[in-house]
């Protein structure tokens, strides 16, 4: 399946998205996903962010020249804001690797969409990010982090980080010490990327949420992956 077919089953279908807005689902994106869909709420853990400011929860969610629903919540407690299979799909672009227990997210996924319902993911290639030092994430890790319900305040990865992190690529932290100072406030920032992704691993995920692969590929910066429930 190609990706212009694959997107074609989100036309006219009603999402949520966690992490947004992002620029590669808008119109002049890669996967042009806001033009297409009915209706497309948002979800962020905080009113401010490193990437947006001053949001508030209501009809305030904006992608691309449309209005939804804006969440504030934690995506890890998503059953406290949004119903069981309440939507349709659930797309997430370069968000799930700023959490400490990405399964645990993505299982509120699974339950708040539809039976049949989609979830896309998009995460960054760590070749070609300040990641590209580190090593892939272990499932059997993400699952221990599960099992042990990690909180979003875990800082076991921070001396890994702060030793990898190649902050050539990554301007915006500053120097190491300015970096320190603002992955040790994490919580508040959700700045560190926690894990580090490739296709097989996003595959083995689906897989073990018992979800089918309807579309799955990696282009210059990213992996995209499309999960539909059974």
């Amino acid at each position: 399946m190609q990706l212009k077919d694959a997107l074609e089953l989100f036309r006219g279908k009603c999402g949520l998205e966690v992490g947004g807005p992002s620029r590669i689902f808008l119109k002049e994106g890669f996967v042009p996903i806001y033009p297409i869909v009915k209706e497309l709420d948002g979800c962020n853990f905080s009113k401010e962010t490193l990437w947006e400011h001053g949001l508030e929860e209501g009809q305030t969610y904006k992608y691309g020249d449309k209005i939804g629903y804006q969440f504030i919540c934690e995506a890890t407690n998503l059953e406290e804001k949004v119903l069981p299979n309440q939507y349709d799909f659930i797309i997430s672009s370069n968000c799930l690797e700023h959490s400490t227990n990405p399964l645990k997210i993505l299982v509120r996924f699974v339950m708040a969409v539809k039976s049949g319902g989609l979830i896309l993911l998009i995460l960054p290639k760590k070749e070609v990010t300040f990641d590209h030092k580190r090593k892939v994430t272990t499932y059997a890790h993400l699952y221990e982090d599960y099992k042990k319900d990690i909180g979003e305040d875990d800082l076991s990865h921070l001396p890994e980080i702060l030793e990898l992190h190649d902050l050539s690529l990554d301007p915006p932290a500053g120097t190491l010490e300015q970096f320190k100072e603002r992955s040790l406030k994490n919580y508040d920032n959700r700045g560190l990327h926690h894990h580090v992704f490739d296709l097989p691993l996003l595959l083995t995920i689906l897989k073990s949420l018992n979800l089918e692969k309807v579309y799955s590929d990696d282009i210059v910066s990213d992996y995209i992956v499309i999960g539909r429930k059974k």
